[in-house]
């Protein structure tokens, strides 16, 4: 049953990745993909992932797994080396003292997050620079996608996610995410399967009340009480209507005058009938109504 399962997961991560990496381009002929590997249950699947697609992928690329040692302390740093020898996988192991720099630089009982990605960053792309990667993969999926998206409506008054693909700010750096289509429990599960040595993040896991923790918390929440949900929200960051939102920088509301043409519809995107029924649970009426009053106003 447990090669069943693992086989069956691999599978649908497996077609994933592959989706999109077509839809979004993300590796062509030649490419040289540095995967940032943090020891975490989503760098290690993007890595056989990626590993095992090499094998029938239309398009020849290269694989250099990489892993920032950041000196924090008890960093089992023999785990990564021996398990990627065992692969046979070309790998790098950078080591720099970020742990410090943060914890000298952050007052205690601050979130660490920011500057320790910033540091991340920076060096990562450094690495990249060193190596000759043309690609930088990265382990994020759909959750982390949906969580930032939240994270920056709730707290940045921003409609923004992560990208499954960007360049960088100096436009050296292609980033790609090959999971942006993997849910997170799916990648929980391919990894205890696969029984990956996981090494835990003692720096900034711990911290209490994240704000990405409280969003996490919010939509498996949301997950367990509407299933279909998540999903739904995902497909409507790939179906944006820009005449039906407020950005005048994207959209010329100005310019549309009476007798123009109807745009994306015009106001049959308000009709009631378009929003899917919710089922009522007799038991709880009140609260029914309540659900159903948000989710056609």
């Amino acid at each position: 049953m447990k090669v069943y399962n693992q086989n069956k997961l691999h599978k649908r991560l497996r077609r994933q990745v592959g989706e999109a990496i077509a839809d979004f381009n993300m590796i062509e002929e030649g490419d040289r993909i540095m995967v940032c590997l943090s020891g975490g249950k989503d760098s290690y699947t993007l890595l056989d992932i990626l590993m095992n697609l090499k094998m029938s992928a239309p398009v020849h690329f290269d694989l250099i797994a990489v892993n920032l040692d950041q000196k924090q302390p008890g960093f089992p740093d023999h785990i990564l080396p021996q398990y990627l020898q065992s692969l046979g996988v070309e790998y790098k192991i950078v080591e720099e003292n970020t742990y410090g720099i943060v914890k000298e630089k952050v007052p205690e009982g601050k979130t660490t997050c920011s500057l320790c990605s910033r540091l991340r960053r920076g060096i990562l792309y450094r690495t990249a620079t060193e190596l000759g990667a043309t690609k930088i993969a990265l382990g994020h999926h759909r959750d982390d996608i949906l969580e930032t998206l939240f994270l920056n409506m709730f707290y940045g008054g921003k409609i923004k996610a992560m990208p499954p693909k960007l360049m960088n700010d100096t436009g050296e750096h292609i980033v790609i995410r090959p999971l942006a289509y993997c849910k997170e429990k799916d990648i929980s599960a391919y990894a205890q399967l696969k029984n990956f040595p996981i090494i835990p993040c003692n720096l900034c896991g711990s911290q209490p009340n994240l704000q990405r923790q409280v969003i996490k918390e919010m939509l498996n929440d949301w997950d367990k009480k509407f299933p279909g949900r998540i999903e739904t929200m995902f497909r409507a960051t790939q179906n944006i209507t820009l005449s039906h939102l407020c950005d005048t920088n994207l959209f010329d509301f100005k310019a549309i005058k009476k007798g123009d043409t109807i745009v994306n519809g015009g106001d049959l995107a308000f009709d009631r009938e378009e929003i899917p029924a919710v089922s009522f649970d007799a038991s709880n009426i009140e609260e029914q109504n309540m659900i159903l009053w948000q989710e056609v106003n």
